[in-house]
């Protein structure tokens, strides 16, 4: 699960992702916004967490915040499950003793550009041995660009394990990238031309070292999420699709005595209850039952879909075919 503590961060990276809405000082646990423990524990629950990286913005900067995470975390899912922090930040001992004892398992910091060439003599390598001291796994984790390599040498003098990401365009770094000369790979990616290759010939220099392709990001994490989220959350009439999406029918209505007429006849069609479910505006169905009655309950007026969306409480619809 990706815990969002704080969309408020003191740097200004050039290749920052970040949205527009998520730069604000708001909690989510991956889509859902979260205001009370318990939505964030649903949200592990429904997906099978078997642990929480903890992102922002800079978590740290709500370390309170993070330190209540923390503990309600490892209280409710027990030790095994593994928790990380991604800082930009250099802590102290004294706070990463503290986010230690709060269950804190791994930690990985993401220093400025401007200190690549200078690692050694900065606090960083101070905060990188204390974590260690401690009992955490502690590294490095950049994006996958020119300086990268200093790093690697910094990682493997330390003996700290450096992750690299594939540098990519997104909604909100786009002008700042372009105007450093960076450019598309492709089409159909929005991943950097030259990071992958850059990241093949650094790993020749850093023993402990991991690449994270953008391919990698959309078509398995992000993909396994949804597959599991689908999984604990599907209706018995939802489809699952190889994607994690899920996939049904629905009937629109534009009034309650509508809605229950349509609910009448579909079980005057003997349709089994649990093969349909009521929502605001209308009555979702198994796809395949909707098709085969549609025309059956087609009126002038009455619109019926396919649908197919995210796995979640008002999901994104990627796909609506009309019957």
């Amino acid at each position: 699960m990706v815990l969002f503590v704080t969309g408020i961060c003191p740097k200004d990276c050039f290749y920052c992702p970040v949205s527009n809405e998520r730069r604000t000082d708001s909690t989510y646990a991956n889509e859902r916004k979260v205001i009370s423990d318990q939505d964030l524990l649903e949200e592990a629950r429904q997906m099978d967490a078997l642990g929480t990286g903890i992102t922002g913005g800079e978590p740290l900067l709500k370390i309170e915040r993070v330190i209540y995470y923390l503990k309600l975390l490892k209280k409710e899912f027990g030790p095994r499950h593994h928790i990380h922090l991604y800082t930009s930040m250099a802590p102290d001992r004294e706070t990463l003793k503290e986010l230690s004892q709060a269950g804190l398992d791994e930690i990985r910091f993401h220093p400025p550009v401007e200190l690549w060439d200078r690692m050694d003599n900065t606090s960083y390598a101070d905060s990188i041995n204390f974590a260690k001291e401690l009992g955490m796994e502690a590294g490095i984790e950049i994006p996958s660009i020119e300086g990268a390599d200093k790093m690697a040498l910094f990682a493997e003098s330390n003996g700290c394990f450096l992750n690299l990401n594939e540098m990519e365009f997104s909604d909100t770094n786009t002008d700042a990238m372009k105007a450093k000369g960076y450019t598309l790979r492709d089409d159909v990616s929005n991943a950097v031309i030259g990071s992958e290759e850059y990241a093949a010939e650094i790993a020749q220099n850093c023993e402990m070292i991991h690449f994270c392709s953008s391919s990698y990001k959309d078509a398995v994490q992000l993909r396994n999420r949804l597959i599991r989220i689908a999984e604990n959350t599907a209706r018995p009439f939802d489809e699952i699709s190889e994607d994690g999406t899920i996939i049904y029918g629905h009937i629109e209505c534009a009034t309650s005595d509508e809605i229950e007429i349509v609910n009448n006849e579909l079980l005057q069609m003997e349709v089994a209850p649990d093969m349909m479910g009521s929502t605001a505006d209308g009555i979702d169905i198994a796809w395949w039952i909707l098709e085969d009655l549609a025309e059956t309950i087609r009126t002038q007026m009455r619109k019926m879909y396919i649908l197919e969306r995210y796995p979640f409480k008002d999901g994104l619809i990627v796909e609506k075919i009309p019957l």
